[in-house]
């Protein structure tokens, strides 16, 4: 069968020429030069939006590489690439008949902690556009707001093709197969200084690039005691099915810049898939390869909480952790809150990165999660219904209008970390929706509140 055309989308802040020894491979691996496409793009400017990068990239593909319409091809992008990428497929579901491979090297797939340092004054300086004119020292505002960690934008995408109903990427001819790439080393000199160290390859956490998810919703506006309904729902596993492949003695940039024989041959290997079967054995070959590599690294995951009142508006203010119940006691999780992240724009949005080695949890048989919300005013208060039952003090409500109460996580943890059902999985995402009521205050039933009364008569002669 004939190569079918390939194109290679860089990422932030990153130009063409990066990519040059993945095209001196490809044509090694038998593509002609004119079936190989490289873009380049503009992020560093503040007006520019990740959806406004992958509107040029479809005008790019059909007029300029030269694909007709409709045409098949495979993709390979790094970092802020997959981004574009999934943006392109999701505005038309027409898309996702074209693309065939998904290559990803250390997909931003859920952003990178060095964005929000990007947006600062010293990301501008060293990573800010030199050309003197209007643009001078931007930085791409609106890319970093997209790419940092916690954001709108990954929550938002990741519902649109990894949480809805139809599938997206599969393991079939029907969607695009999808490979996902990270490097296990990150970077050494000056820029180990500025760069997250654990968990990651210098830009991207091992936890934060692959296409596998899940979304457990808290929702503590139902009353336990009318609805017939679950407060905590646990959604299956979704992309399940897509390899993620940590690969030794690469990191973020070398993974595209110096790709190593072993990368280039499963990439090559990949884009010869084109069958189910093909694609559970190429998955099978590097997950197996995967697990010697990586048996003595640390597994971390990352979880991305929202949290909102029964009206979709997010809750800023508020504190979250996890519990095991020991004996009588409760048992705090300690290293679930030791790498939070608020995102910046909203702060109902929070990102967690956790070790799970360092959490000790193989005997694990109970999980609690402990919310504290706030208002922020004495005149309205968060309210869950039911977890006020579950706090062994009994519902703490004091100071701003704070709720201070546990919710039982337990049902569904489905054994060790790793296996299918657990709360716990490696080298994944989960995002966590919780929601709560805002309501006036006093909470007390029957009770006129302190936003809204009303007066007596004011002119007695109204009698």
């Amino acid at each position: 069968m004939p190569n079918r055309p390939v194109v290679i989308v860089h990422g932030y802040s990153d130009h063409a020429e990066s990519c040059g020894e993945w095209c001196r491979q490809l044509r090694r691996a038998g593509y002609a030069a004119s079936e190989i496409h490289v873009t380049d793009y503009i992020t560093l400017s503040n007006e520019i939006t990740i959806k406004d990068i992958a509107e040029g990239f479809d005008r790019a593909i059909r007029l300029q590489a030269g694909l007709r319409q409709g045409e098949p091809f495979d993709a390979i992008v790094h970092s802020t690439g997959v981004l574009v990428l999934r943006s392109w497929l999701m505005t038309y579901e027409a898309r996702r008949d074209r693309l065939k491979h998904l290559i990803g090297l250390a997909p931003a797939t859920f952003g990178s902690p060095l964005a929000h340092q990007g947006r600062s004054m010293l990301g501008a300086i060293f990573k800010g556009t030199k050309h003197i004119g209007p643009d001078f020292l931007e930085q791409g505002d609106r890319v970093l707001a997209a790419l940092e960690l916690g954001s709108r934008f990954t929550w938002n995408l990741a519902h649109e093709d990894f949480l809805g109903d139809s599938i997206v990427y599969g393991g079939d001819a029907s969607t695009p197969y999808p490979f996902i790439f990270v490097g296990l080393d990150n970077y050494g000199g000056m820029e180990s200084l500025v760069t997250e160290s654990n968990g990651t390859d210098g830009t991207v956490r091992w936890a934060g690039a692959g296409f596998n998810c899940r979304k457990v919703v808290v929702d503590l506006t139902i009353d336990p005691a009318k609805a017939g309904q679950p407060r905590v729902t646990f959604q299956p596993w979704k992309n399940a099915t897509v390899p993620l492949v940590l690969m030794p003695n690469h990191n973020h940039t070398t993974i595209l810049r110096a790709p190593q024989p072993a990368l280039v041959s499963a990439v090559v290997e990949a884009l010869a898939v084109s069958t189910e079967d093909g694609y559970s054995a190429w998955r099978e070959k590097y997950r197996a390869q995967t697990e010697v590599d990586t048996a003595t690294t640390p597994k971390w995951q990352q979880f991305v909480t929202h949290l909102v009142d029964e009206r979709g508006d997010g809750i800023d203010d508020y504190f979250v952790e996890l519990y095991t119940i020991q004996g009588e006691a409760f048992a705090q999780l300690s290293g679930f809150r030791m790498n939070v992240h608020p995102y910046s724009e909203d702060t109902s949005y929070r990102c967690f990165h956790v070790n799970l080695d360092s959490l000790r949890l193989s005997a694990l048989s109970n999980l609690w999660l402990r919310l504290i919300a706030s208002s922020g005013t004495k005149l309205v208060a968060y309210h869950g219904y039911g977890s006020e039952r579950l706090t062994p003090a009994g519902m703490s409500l004091n100071g701003a209008g704070k709720w201070d109460a546990v919710i039982d996580l337990s049902e569904n943890l489905g054994g060790p970390i790793g296996t299918e059902h657990s709360f716990f999985q490696p080298y994944t995402t989960s995002l966590i929706e919780l929601k709560m009521n805002r309501e006036p205050m006093p909470l007390e039933v029957g009770q006129v509140s302190t936003i809204l009364t009303f007066v007596e008569r004011l002119d007695p002669r109204d009698e």
